[in-house]
């Protein structure tokens, strides 16, 4: 019950901060971890978050497709960030979490993702020049503690049809 009660109030703290800040200023990116890359999103596009639930295998399906999560009597199909992108499978521990990206979009599609960072200032981060990576994908900042974070565009990894292709 503890956990359900912290989880409610970071997702209120959050939504408290998207409310008095644009997705520009300087607290409007979430930070995640998947696998061995960070990743920002506009917290605009982030959606809740929930800690991972058990996942249904579908059959027939690519390896990074990682299944189907029931939350709330809502299907979502769920997607191991890591994996999608070429990287080791996202282990399945305490820390993981589901990033519900689509509910905007009007898709019931979630990321799953080793950890939360939490908020990142983007004023703290440098640009880096951007290597030839997918359009969902078009920037690439670093912190002051040496960390490279590509930042995540909802809107465009919705409409990447390689993420819409989970057929095996």
């Amino acid at each position: 019950m503890s956990k359900k009660i912290r989880l409610h109030e970071f997702q209120s703290y959050l939504a408290a901060r998207l409310a008095g800040t644009s997705a520009q200023t300087a607290a409007g990116l979430l930070g995640v971890q998947a696998g061995p890359d960070y990743w920002l999103l506009d917290l605009a596009d982030s959606g809740e978050i929930v800690p991972l639930t058990s996942l249904t295998t579908v059959p027939l399906t690519k390896a990074w497709f990682a299944g189907l999560a029931n939350i709330r009597g809502n299907l979502y199909s769920v997607v191991d960030l890591s994996a999608f992108v070429g990287k080791e499978v996202t282990p399945r521990s305490t820390s993981s979490r589901l990033l519900l990206i689509g509910t905007r979009h009007g898709s019931n599609a979630a990321l799953l993702v080793n950890r939360m960072i939490g908020l990142r200032n983007v004023d703290a981060l440098t640009p880096e020049a951007a290597a030839d990576g997918p359009a969902w994908a078009p920037e690439i900042y670093a912190d002051n503690e040496g960390r490279r974070w590509k930042k995540l565009k909802v809107r465009e990894l919705l409409a990447d049809e390689n993420f819409m292709d989970i057929a095996a």
